[in-house]
């Protein structure tokens, strides 16, 4: 594709100054408005990876960005020394959205990660009575929980964990979407487990969704043996896929829930883990934290993101137009096609390298025609656009998915 030499120069600083640790797309970006995104020389572009679903209420929010900078006049950052008047309305209204008794306010999804598994691991000595540095998580392979060094102790994706060890230990890895793989360690482990972390539906692995029944299965075995069930629902919450939570879609209630990115609707970095008493008060003060955890800034812009989702039903839209998107999507006539898959508006397609055309390669042609998406695992290709979009928006931008894999070939 053409790169203007207004972006070049943009893509150049970063490559100069910065850390190589991304190949992005060929876009330079500078604005966004809902399901919109404007690049330096003032192309548009319906933005379908919605920052890997953290602008689930779509770009700049004004109900958002409104708290924020209300907020920011007032009070910006106390840290946890002193209370402030933003906290505790923000827990109480997060808790009784999503049915816990209580939140514990962090910032990054991985953050969040760490959290949990502190919590589950402290859970699992203090009330279970796994013998001190004995306890067990279990958590399952193509997983992406975050790039800590305890989280890409469990990752199996070389790109994640190659030369960064030694890794942590007291994991157990086992297939995705394979109940019985479960119930064999509960059996022969069980009594130094702690927890089970898996991801609803894993993203970052392709949008791959388990069997129904799965995570339902999970949830039983867990209970039978007294595992604590912990879902990462960081890019599968918040209305993504058609439900508030993931979860909800087997009327299940994790024993923790981790949440980030469209907590905050891409305004800031907010997560959070969701909890009863009996996990979260194992934790006294001292033990964990954060400076910048729960500060006011986020505690506003945090309860003005739900109150998006709730208002606009974002988690309707994305259920019923998901649906089209799958239905249309599948109409594809291309031996780069092979299928699609999701939930909601958390959706991928798994391409067919043709003729040394790969996944790269037909999101360089969409950006082209002005819709911008991007692979993992070089043949697939994430779709997951703002849930604001309506349908006509939506039908305009499969066009262009279809009209890039029919014409690059």
């Amino acid at each position: 594709m053409n790169i203007s030499p207004k972006a070049q120069s943009y893509m150049d600083l970063e490559d100069k100054y910065g850390a190589h640790n991304y190949h992005p797309l060929p876009v330079v970006l500078s604005k966004g408005k809902g399901i919109y995104v404007w690049d330096v020389d003032g192309k548009r572009y319906f933005d379908f990876l919605s920052a890997y679903s953290a602008v689930n209420q779509g770009h700049c929010h004004p109900k958002i960005v409104q708290a924020l900078c209300d907020q920011a006049h007032d009070l910006c950052l106390t840290s946890r020394a002193f209370y402030n008047d933003c906290l505790g309305p923000y827990e109480k209204f997060a808790t009784e959205f999503f049915g816990y008794d209580k939140l514990l306010p962090m910032n990054s999804g991985a953050e969040a990660v760490e959290t949990a598994l502190k919590l589950a691991r402290r859970w699992g000595y203090i009330r279970k009575g796994i013998p001190e540095n004995e306890a067990l998580i279990i958590t399952c392979d193509g997983n992406f929980h975050g790039r800590t060094i305890t989280i890409v102790s469990i990752s199996t994706d070389p790109d994640s964990y190659s030369q960064y060890g030694p890794f942590t230990p007291g994991f157990v890895t086992i297939p995705y979407n394979d109940p019985k793989a479960l119930e064999q360690v509960l059996e022969e482990k069980g009594e130094r487990v702690a927890a089970l972390m898996l991801e609803p539906i894993q993203g970052e692995a392709g949008v791959y969704v388990p069997d129904d029944g799965y995570l339902k299965t999970c949830y039983d075995l867990c209970k039978k043996h007294n595992v604590l069930f912990v879902a990462d629902e960081v890019q599968t919450g918040i209305a993504r896929t058609g439900r508030m939570l993931c979860s909800d879609h087997e009327g299940i209630r994790p024993d923790m829930v981790i949440i980030g990115k469209a907590l905050s609707g891409g305004v800031l970095p907010v997560s959070a883990v969701l909890a009863d008493d009996e996990i979260m008060l194992t934790i006294k003060p001292g033990e964990h934290g954060s400076t910048f955890g729960g500060f006011p800034l986020a505690a506003k812009v945090a309860m003005a993101a739900l109150q998006v989702v709730k208002e606009e039903k974002l988690t309707e839209n994305a259920e019923r137009l998901g649906k089209i998107f799958r239905e249309e999507i599948s109409k594809i006539k291309s031996p780069l096609f092979k299928y699609v898959r999701g939930k909601g508006l958390l959706n991928a397609v798994v391409t067919e390298p043709t003729n040394g055309v790969e996944a790269w390669d037909i999101c360089l042609k969409m950006a082209e025609m002005g819709l911008i998406a991007k692979p993992t695992h070089k043949h697939i290709i994430r779709f997951a656009p703002p849930l604001v979009i309506n349908e006509q928006e939506l039908r305009e931008a499969i066009a262009i998915i279809k009209k890039a894999f029919e014409e690059i070939i």
